[in-house]
């Protein structure tokens, strides 16, 4: 009876032993390595802070003891917002560093130069800060997953209001030429239902130094509404230009580059009073929150282990949001830490609620469908802070 009594206690440490063991590479007993890829540096550098907000969020967790008893080690990338950069550091990260996934990059056309890699090689690629309707495409690639609304969404939810609300109106476009620019607009032409309205849709590469010449053909269309459909560093240029040649419209400004501190106010924060945008996360710097429990814990974090970041920059905590996901679907895995376990957490949130969304937002994912969150609001800046109206909006 002893001898069977051992021989069964010591078959239940062997399986469970074996089950503690179900990792891939980059998951072990003690660490669990991940590795986001961001600019850093280039034209969208505004940008970059993400990466050490994501960094500095799992230095928390660690000082918290990790999750599930592991080390969280977070290598962060730089890709200078380059298409061929962000290959190079995925290769890195995936076969020279082992990660286990990557997570919150930032960008369309940089995500794009790794979608099909990150695919062939089955290794999850999260929670992309990028709202390009390709990320939700499980059949195809099943290993890629946005965070943030879609851009296609949001261009329609702008139609909307404009067909509703000043039908009349002559819409003059700035985009940037590119999978991140096109998306937004052709969704949005697409829902104007009349191309008659556009009196003018001008590109910009992100490679050139102003965007004037744009500007100026934009006013001399005749105009009265502008929507810019830039990121940071150009979206700014535009509203202050704007301003600068007396071109008075109703301004729109996609949610991407929005941030009251790196594209309000380099622009001139009167010139920016008016601009419409949408949003899915509350604002620190707005009273409204100034007792909101989110935004206590976002800021004593970012005291703490983020001192660089900014309250007037939307992405320093949309991925803080992001990183809180990361860790959810991570402390659910246990010890199942695989690619094929994470990806399935990840595609299996149901109203699942991030800290900083809105009140009536909420992350639901399916195997079939990849998009989190799929609802947004409006809201109007007013000189010094952004204000909603209207009610919470369903985007498909």
């Amino acid at each position: 009876m002893l001898k069977s009594t051992t021989a069964l206690a010591l078959g239940l440490v062997l399986a469970s032993a074996a089950m503690a063991a179900d990792y891939d590479k980059g998951a072990s007993d003690d660490e669990i390595k991940f590795g986001t890829i961001v600019p850093l540096s280039g034209p969208a550098s505004a940008y970059g802070s993400t990466g050490t907000c994501i960094a500095a969020y799992f230095d928390m967790v660690n000082d918290r003891g990790g999750i599930n008893g592991r080390t969280v080690t977070v290598s962060v990338q730089d890709d200078g917002y380059n298409p061929a950069k962000m290959l190079e550091q995925a290769r890195r990260l995936v076969e020279r560093e082992g990660v286990l996934f990557i997570a919150g990059n930032i960008g369309t056309p940089t995500n794009s130069a790794i979608h099909r890699y990150m695919n062939q090689r089955k290794v999850p690629h999260l929670f992309l800060t990028t709202g390009a309707s390709k990320w939700d495409d499980p059949e195809s690639y099943p290993w890629t997953m946005p965070f943030i609304p879609s851009y296609a969404a949001e261009g329609r939810i702008y139609a909307r209001y404009i067909k509703e609300t000043m039908p009349d109106s002559m819409i003059g476009i700035l985009y940037q030429n590119d999978d991140f620019g096109r998306d937004y607009l052709d969704a949005f032409v697409a829902e104007l239902s009349d191309e008659s309205m556009v009196a003018a849709a001008v590109s910009y590469d992100t490679s050139t130094a102003t965007i004037e010449s744009q500007m100026s053909t934009l006013k001399d269309s005749g105009a009265d509404v502008f929507f810019n459909i830039a990121s940071p560093k150009f979206a700014a240029q535009a509203i202050r230009r704007a301003g600068e040649i007396g071109w008075d419209t109703t301004q729109f400004l996609v949610s991407v580059a929005n941030a009251k501190s790196a594209v309000l106010e380099p622009a001139g924060l009167a010139y920016a009073t008016g601009i419409i945008s949408t949003q899915y996360l509350k604002e620190p710097t707005n009273p409204a929150y100034a007792e909101d429990a989110d935004v206590a814990a976002w800021k004593e974090f970012q005291s703490t282990y983020f001192p660089k970041g900014s309250d007037g920059n939307w992405w320093d905590w949309s991925c803080y949001a992001t990183a809180y996901t990361i860790e959810h679907i991570l402390t659910q895995a246990g010890d199942v830490l695989t690619h094929e376990n994470l990806m399935k957490l990840a595609s299996n949130l149901e109203e699942f609620e991030a800290p900083m969304l809105l009140p009536g937002i909420a992350i639901t994912t399916s195997p079939e469908d990849f998009a989190p969150i799929e609802a947004m609001s409006l809201m109007k800046f007013d000189g010094e802070n952004w204000a909603l109206f209207g009610d919470v909006i369903a985007v498909d």
